[in-house]
């Protein structure tokens, strides 16, 4: 396997590809120079925006719905398919940059990104609107992956990459947790195509600047480009992917159940399809490496923690604790923080310590702010210290744990397959992300529908009631008061045991996480 100097060979003027072919062994690394970091910077904010635009619509529902009048299956399409056809082109995208140059499909992918916003913007009506969000998901699939595999050929020095994908990793944590922060900013001076108009200047520098600072890379040997296994790639992904959100937000069905069996079938086939081919689209073979391997499965399983905290967090402040929409969301501030502190201190970390260590350690700090969840309680009138505290362990844990399980990824494939490398990171955290709201959003619903007392609420509002927390406290405003504190009492009791369920499986999982990383990383030592 090609060491870390060869990510370059000899002077990476910007203009031309960087060469991957093999180098010395005990060749110095180039350092980077000022102008990498430059162009390590315009990469950063253009991942932050990708971030930001899958949560950044969360506030603006009730704006687009009174503007544009969608009915309530456009609605959620409005909202879901921008995450759907990410998740499902990511592979595809960080393939095809390895084969026709990163740079490139990142300048193509900024400027689709910045049409796609605009169209969106002045959508007039809902298929306009879908059709954008549709545009900007394909733009943001050939972003997210070409940043990551970008930053794996500008920094060729391994402490240099590490702090790079530390930034890198700032961004992509703290994007989603921004959004709606960002969107409820504009919502209040502006309307509501202000929420993406806001993404432009930030593309148009990145076309402008890139070809400045930012080197082009590829495989010097990419093979052909299977286009079967994209279209099966895409089959795969999207259906288990708009599944496990159905799963999440309305239970099981026999919609739910049909498209998580195609994904299947689809990823099957995919994966005996990859098998097969001379260049295939997905490299199986970097499964092999134990680190590589390791780093994928902490990579999922860290977001899908924080995932499911913002689920169910958001949703425990305003709806037992009372707390306004806005106060909410400087409430979970700290944690953002943490996880933007946590990622950009990872390369200290990583400095001084053993990769696998710091790894470990994050996941442990992770799974002790998951625990300090069981200190929440249902009184509105209870501190919010232990939610605060615990999601800030939690925030500075996946911060380090992502940029570090990161840094493996793209340093133990070969420089040549940066891009293959980065699209399995980034799949890994969207993954991640969906089955956390699922699994973790599941089991808080599940607990609480179990434990929810409807014997004061007439049959009328009772599927009402028991469809969320926020059906709940709905229903109970049209209930006499001794009725209605009863149901209170009752949802709140039932949501918050719910969650004291979900943060003992999150830390279970977060602690085998760290268990099995630090398994392969001492497999490996042995050998």
């Amino acid at each position: 396997m090609p060491t870390h100097a060869n990510a370059r060979s000899g002077p990476n003027p910007v203009s031309g590809p960087v060469n991957t072919a093999d180098v010395p062994a005990d060749a110095t690394p180039q350092r980077a120079t000022a102008r990498t970091w430059g162009g390590l910077a315009v990469l950063a904010l253009a991942l932050l925006l990708v971030s930001v635009d899958a949560t950044v619509l969360d506030l603006a529902v009730p704006a687009i719905s009174a503007d544009l009048a969608p009915t309530t299956p456009q609605l959620l399409w409005i909202i879901d398919v921008y995450s759907f056809v990410l998740a499902g082109l990511l592979i595809t995208m960080g393939t095809l940059g390895d084969r026709i140059g990163r740079r490139r499909l990142l300048l193509v992918g900024a400027a689709g990104f910045g049409i796609a916003s605009a169209v969106a913007a002045w959508a007039v009506n809902p298929e306009m609107l879908i059709a954008a969000r549709v545009l900007q998901g394909i733009a943001g699939a050939t972003l997210m992956p070409a940043t990551l595999g970008l930053i794996r050929s500008m920094f060729a020095d391994p402490k240099q990459r590490t702090l790079a994908i530390s930034v890198w990793g700032a961004m992509a944590g703290s994007g989603a947790a921004f959004g709606p922060l960002l969107g409820g900013w504009l919502l209040e001076h502006y309307w509501w195509g202000s929420v993406f108009l806001v993404n432009l200047p930030v593309m148009a520098l990145l076309v402008v600047l890139g070809p400045v600072l930012v080197p082009e890379s590829r495989d010097p040997n990419p093979g052909r480009f299977d286009l079967a296994s994209a279209g099966l790639s895409m089959l795969a992904l999207i259906p288990i992917v708009y599944a496990v959100k159905e799963l999440a937000a309305h239970g099981a069905s026999a919609g739910v159940l049909v498209a998580a069996v195609i994904g299947v079938l689809a990823g099957i086939a995919f994966m005996r399809r990859q098998r097969r081919l001379a260049a295939p689209l997905l490299d199986l073979d970097l499964f092999r490496l134990p680190p590589f391997r390791a780093a994928v499965l902490t990579n999922l399983l860290s977001i899908f923690a924080l995932a499911g905290v913002l689920f169910f967090g958001s949703q425990y402040l305003q709806l037992v604790l009372g707390k306004a929409p806005l106060e909410a969301g400087l409430l979970l501030i700290p944690g953002t923080l943490g996880s933007m502190a946590g990622s950009l201190g990872a390369a200290w970390l990583v400095a001084r310590f053993r990769p696998i260590h710091a790894l470990c350690g994050a996941l442990i700090l992770s799974a002790a702010g998951a625990m300090l969840f069981w200190l929440l309680r249902a009184d509105p009138t209870a501190s919010v210290t232990p939610f605060v505290l615990g999601f800030l362990l939690i925030g500075a844990g996946v911060g380090v744990a992502l940029t570090v399980s990161a840094d493996l990824i793209v340093s133990s494939a070969p420089a040549e397959r940066a891009g293959n490398a980065a699209a399995i990171s980034e799949t890994a955290l969207e993954g991640g992300i969906a089955l956390g709201v699922a699994v973790l959003g599941s089991v808080v619903m599940a607990v609480f529908r179990h434990g929810l007392d409807l014997s004061t609420v007439p049959s009328a509002n009772a599927d009402a009631a028991r469809e969320s927390l926020g059906g709940a406290v709905e229903a109970a405003r049209g209930l006499p008061d001794s009725a209605a504190t009863a149901l209170l009492d009752s949802a709140h009791s039932a949501f918050v045991t719910g969650i004291h369920l979900a943060a003992t499986g999150t830390t279970v999982i977060l602690l085998a996480s760290a268990y099995v990383a630090y398994r392969a990383a001492a497999s490996r030592s042995a050998k």
